[in-house]
């Protein structure tokens, strides 16, 4: 017969964190109740991609330095100025962490939160395909040295009837604008641009760089490889957040309707998509040889790399997570 501490254990090992959380503060195991407690509350969150809360749990002085460093690689700030810069300063731990959130998704057949996962890496990829070139991530604070200046219509207001001059929507010049004061705001309002607008400066980046048919010198003043290079990789990118994988959102309860994809259908929307991102050279010669990729949707850690431009893998943060608590609990 299984054993309460079976229990716990099998839940961590299956990520289970907020469930164990609940049994050992339901149950009071004393002493381990409180440091196996602090590890749950702080393995859920990078489960649920909490990205504000990254490395902040209430009980800091209970989760180890070393993995508390490691989410805030991926943690957006949330304020200003505020140290370090997390996921502005590079998307690539966030990336590689979304990649060991997908697949935990997978093994746990959570399909709804596993299609929600890949909707937010669709949302920033583009931001991911510039930061070679910007040095950042789209950090507000540093974005107006790469993006204003003269002839630069990036959150410039527009002339009456003069729309047609740039592809951006009203929604993205009012959020690129935004973008380019918002790091002298308070803090509210620096929170309220993440939560609503960077999103949506993703987005006008990539579509300066993938689908402007009058580019401005945003562009112009990159040199020619890095703009050949800096062009297919945002085009790749609007492939995969057209593609069928991320529509799927459309159909599950994260976004408008109340149907949940199956693991088949999560599984054919993948094939599809891939099909049709194979149609580009770079996402040719990045899902090239990745049919055996052990991966659970084969080749989406080859394609993140090639649209960063960076070697990107699933980390194992949240396996670490699930080692320490199975170790105090031990």
């Amino acid at each position: 017969m299984e054993t309460a501490r079976d229990v716990l254990t099998a839940l961590a090992r299956r990520h289970a964190f907020g469930d164990l959380e609940a049994l050992v503060t339901g149950d009071g195991l004393a002493p381990a109740a409180a440091p196996v407690a602090a590890l749950c509350a702080f393995g859920q969150r990078l489960l649920d991609l909490d990205a504000e809360d990254f490395g902040m749990p209430e009980a800091v002085g209970e989760v180890p330095k070393d993995l508390l460093d490691r989410a805030r690689a991926s943690r957006m700030p949330q304020a200003p100025k505020e140290r370090p810069r997390g996921a502005l300063a590079s998307l690539r731990p966030a990336y590689s962490l979304l990649l060991e959130v997908i697949a935990i998704r997978w093994y746990r057949r959570e399909m709804a939160a596993l299609v929600a996962a890949v909707h937010i890496a669709s949302e920033y990829l583009a931001l991911l395909a510039w930061e070679p070139v910007l040095g950042h991530a789209g950090d507000p604070a540093l974005l107006g040295a790469s993006v204003d200046g003269p002839g630069s219509r990036f959150g410039a207001a527009l002339e009456p009837g003069a729309e047609r001059t740039c592809d951006h929507t009203r929604p993205e010049r009012s959020a690129c604008e935004r973008a380019l004061r918002v790091a002298k705001e308070p803090p509210p309002g620096w929170r309220a641009y993440l939560d609503r607008q960077h999103s949506q400066v993703a987005q006008a980046l990539g579509d300066c760089a993938s689908r402007c048919r009058t580019p401005c010198t945003v562009m112009g003043r990159i040199d020619g490889p890095a703009r050949a290079g800096l062009v297919e990789r945002c085009k790749l990118a609007a492939e995969f957040t057209d593609g069928a994988l991320v529509r799927l959102r459309h159909a599950a309860p994260v976004g408008h309707g109340f149907g949940v994809p199956s693991p088949e259908e999560v599984q054919t929307a993948w094939a599809r998509a891939r099909a049709s991102l194979r149609r580009r050279p770079l996402g040719k010669a990045a899902l090239h040889g990745t049919d055996d990729d052990p991966y659970p949707l084969p080749g989406l850690p080859a394609l993140f790399s090639a649209i960063g431009d960076a070697e990107l893998v699933p980390d194992n943060l949240l396996d670490d997570v699930s080692n320490r608590i199975r170790a105090a609990l031990a």
